[in-house]
């Protein structure tokens, strides 16, 4: 059997929407461990062949999922379970530990001086 049959289990006689059901298969297998951050989940017309789901169906829980963060697409790569919100934050402490270690050690700029760069660079990119 595979992961997909597996993860992905819908009852079509359930009073719960399939795209509903499809969403509580990733999130529940995200939750049990099953399914990891960047682990690859089946492109949609291919679950859906599988599962004798019309496509769309499919597509929509992959849009719900994606617009909610659980997921993200690739392009051509694919679609994967997204970072957590405690691995993107993680990321980006580390991140900025290292641009203050870099600016503040390395070329002798002091916080604040550190934070009125971090400003223009954000105002520059806001501005196009």
């Amino acid at each position: 059997m595979s992961t997909t049959a597996t993860i992905f289990t819908v009852d079509t006689a359930s009073p719960v929407p399939v795209y509903e059901q499809l969403i509580e298969c990733v999130t529940n297998g995200i939750a049990s461990g099953a399914l990891e951050t960047g682990d690859r989940i089946p492109p949609v017309r291919s679950l859906a062949t599988e599962l004798g789901l019309a496509a769309g169906t499919v597509a929509k829980a992959y849009r719900t999922m994606e617009a909610n963060g659980v997921i993200e697409t690739r392009g051509r790569k694919g679609t994967f379970i997204a970072q957590s919100s405690d691995d993107r934050h993680a990321a980006a402490c580390g991140a900025a530990t290292e641009y203050l270690d870099r600016v503040s050690g390395e070329l002798h700029y002091s916080p604040e001086e550190c934070l009125q760069i971090v400003q223009r660079m954000l105002d520059q990119r806001t501005a196009g």
